[in-house]
Order: structure tokens, then sequence, then C-alpha cells
């Protein structure tokens, strides 16, 4: 009686052993599609990182008595100026 479960119990190892191998076959070949797509894409889809904005000098501003003067060194910029789209920083000296 006992040979009589073994074949059965051996046959229920066998396809559970090959379930396992076939779905780890499986994943590796899904994640290697999934990472050569990825691959691709980063070929096509430039990223937005590499771009970085520059600072340009366009003018310098001088006091003068109690006069604040601007002197720009681009000539589109003067409307800018005159409607007040800009913004303050203030830089600190370290010694």
């Amino acid at each position: 009686m006992g040979i009589d479960m073994l074949i059965p119990f051996g046959i229920l190892i066998i396809i559970t052993i090959y379930l396992i191998y076939s779905r780890t076959k499986f994943e590796k070949d899904i994640v290697n599609i999934y990472e050569e797509k990825f691959e691709e894409w980063k070929k096509h889809n430039p990223s937005k990182e590499n771009e970085i904005e520059k600072k340009e000098l366009v003018g310098l501003i001088f006091k003068e008595k109690y006069k604040l003067s601007c002197e720009l060194l681009e000539e589109g910029l003067e409307d800018r100026i005159k409607s007040a789209k800009f913004d303050i920083k203030y830089i600190k000296r370290e010694n």
C-alpha cells in the first residue's frame, strides 16, 4: 500500500518542480523584456536633467547717492525692468 501512494506523490512532486521552474523562467523573461524596453525608451526620450539653466549677466545696478541706476547689456530687457518683473537676491560675503 505504501508503493500505491508513492507513485502519485512522486508525480505531484515532479509537476510542482516543473511549475516552479517554468514560473521562474517566465518571470526572468518578462524582466528581461521590460529592461530592454526601458533601455529603448531611455534612448528615445531624452531626460531634462542634463539641461541646466544658466544664469546670464544682462545688466549692472549702481547706487549713486540716493538713486539706483541700472545699466543693461541687452536692449530687449528694458520693458521687464520697467514692469518690475525680477527677483531680488542678497549675496552675503563670508569672511
